[in-house]
């Protein structure tokens, strides 16, 4: 199982690799890196364990574009194997395998996990809870409920959406059959005594920021009509139906061969019944995947009917971590037989599209590009303006470049790209992250960016209609130089977009 688990981590990075070439890091990654370098209890937007994370990460590895994937995809390893583990409580190991190489083609543990934030992270915190139930169930020991208690804040300490996933552990803890005999035992209550004490600094924190990654949350995903959430709610469960289609269709296919119909035709309609009374299968344990099915019943149902109660946002990549039980939850019908051949092929299409992802991968980049080589958001050339940006600052001040003040797009990057790695500040952002502070940014002086492409940016109607971004930098850098930097990058000799900055470089204070 690990050599599997690494296997995929490194021919999948290699892919990544290809696959970007033509492009930056996401945001998303630069934004977790510039989290990294200051170790905090919160910061602004989420809770801070994708940050721990991506600083432990990069003081080991160099501050590199394929470290980035490297990371993700190690993520992703480690949750093949939890999830493995978590398999192996429920079915026999070839199911518990077969499993794992379903997930392992479930698109956000490939294509789509490219991105390594605080979502891609609860792939391995969310597997973590559902483990430690599955044991604390089991077991009903207090070092059982120990576990379940502080995995659960581990998984908090990632994202607060991890709250959907804890409830239906709730849930099936309360609905199961022998609900009981755990209820009685010191298990959930040490785990609930547990989370709340793992919590303490954290929430201590929080109310310290006066609950700022709440307001983000309210700001950014906010609702203004019910017809938008439902909208939404619908793009939310069409999306993630599309994306189980690939491993369910793709498993079907391995287990589709002459005698499937005829072994299935011979199980007595009556098995899963039996099986349940027993609470035992040669291949299913049925007591433990009841409570799998009901743990991804709950996480599927949920978060739409909540979007469309509570009119709440419903961002569609939010539910890809909710989906990591369902090829368990399908593989744990005891009705189902999985012979050793399905394992097998189910394996060769796995490595089949792998090795067809790699050899086609360098082909992919390029063609993306020239089919979209505007795409500002995609292909802009911020690390050569990091670059540029930090021999500007050296030539002029011959110290080390402090801090970089811009919007998220903009200054992340800058942090991760400079070799200097400044600490971003974000103007007007009410969910400061915490890494600096205008104060700070007067005292040790900043550079100031204002991308003048982008046509999304608001205006200040007190500055007669002067972009937001060039207002604040002109309130705040009254002794600013100011530069115009244009950037574009080449990739196989096709152009990106050419990017258009305004630069404000404030001295430090005397």
């Amino acid at each position: 199982m690990i050599g599997f688990a690494v296997a995929h981590a490194v021919l999948w990075t290699f892919i990544l690799i290809n696959l970007k070439a033509a492009q930056d890091i996401h945001m998303d990654v630069a934004e977790a890196f510039a989290w990294g370098q200051k170790f905090q209890l919160g910061y602004g937007k989420h809770p801070p364990l994708a940050g721990w994370v991506a600083g432990l990460w990069f003081r080991i590895f160099p501050v590199a574009d394929w470290a980035t994937y490297a990371l993700a995809m190690a993520t992703l390893g480690c949750s093949l194997v939890i999830s493995w583990l978590i398999g192996l409580r429920v079915v026999d190991r070839r199911r518990a395998f077969f499993v794992v190489v379903m997930l392992a083609l479930y698109p956000i543990f490939n294509f789509k996990g490219f991105k390594y934030n605080p979502d891609l992270l609860q792939l391995v915190t969310l597997p973590l809870v559902v483990l430690a139930y599955l044991n604390a169930f089991e077991k009903r020991s207090v070092k059982s409920g120990l576990w379940l208690g502080l995995a659960g804040a581990l998984a908090l300490m990632t994202k607060y959406w991890v709250l959907t996933m804890i409830g239906a552990i709730g849930l099936a803890a309360l609905i199961h059959p022998d609900r009981l005999k755990f209820l009685r035992s010191p298990a959930p209550w040490v785990a609930i005594a547990t989370l709340v004490i793992a919590m303490i600094p954290h929430l201590v924190w929080l109310k310290e920021v006066d609950f700022v990654p709440l307001t983000y949350a309210g700001d950014v995903y906010g609702l203004s009509s019910r017809a938008q959430s439902v909208q939404l709610v619908l793009g939310y469960i069409g999306h993630n139906l599309a994306l189980l289609a690939a491993p369910a269709v793709l498993a079907a296919i391995a287990m589709a061969w002459p005698s499937r119909s005829a072994t299935l035709a011979r199980q007595p309609s009556a098995l899963f019944a039996q099986a349940w009374s027993r609470g035992e299968n040669r291949s299913v344990n049925a007591l433990q995947a009841l409570n799998i099915w009901i743990i991804q019943i709950v996480v599927a149902i949920g978060p739409p009917l909540g979007g469309l109660i509570f009119t709440v946002y419903m961002k569609t990549d939010w539910g890809i971590s909710l989906f990591f039980l369902t090829p368990l939850a399908l593989v744990a019908i005891p009705s189902l037989r999985i012979q050793r051949i399905a394992l097998l092929r189910m394996v060769a299409i796995w490595l089949a599209i792998t090795l067809v992802a790699l050899a086609a991968s360098p082909y992919i980049a390029a063609e993306e590009m020239a089919v979209n080589p505007n795409g500002a958001a995609t292909y802009g050339a911020r690390s050569q303006l990091a670059r540029e940006l930090t021999q500007a600052w050296h030539t002029r001040f011959n110290t080390r470049w402090a801090v970089v003040a811009g919007t998220t797009e903009v200054g992340e990057p800058m942090t991760f790209y400079s070799p200097d790695h400044p600490a971003p500040f974000t103007p007007g952002e009410l969910w400061s992250s915490g890494l600096t502070s205008l104060e700070e940014a007067r005292r040790l002086g900043f550079i100031g960016i204002c991308d003048t492409t982008d046509g999304r940016l608001p205006v200040c109607e007190a500055d007669g209609r002067l972009p937001v971004c060039e207002a604040w930098m002109s309130e705040n850098g009254k002794d600013a130089e100011q530069l115009a930097i244009t950037t574009q990058r080449f990739f196989h000799g096709q152009p990106g977009p050419a990017i258009s900055w305004k630069i404000y470089v404030v001295p430090p204070a005397k």
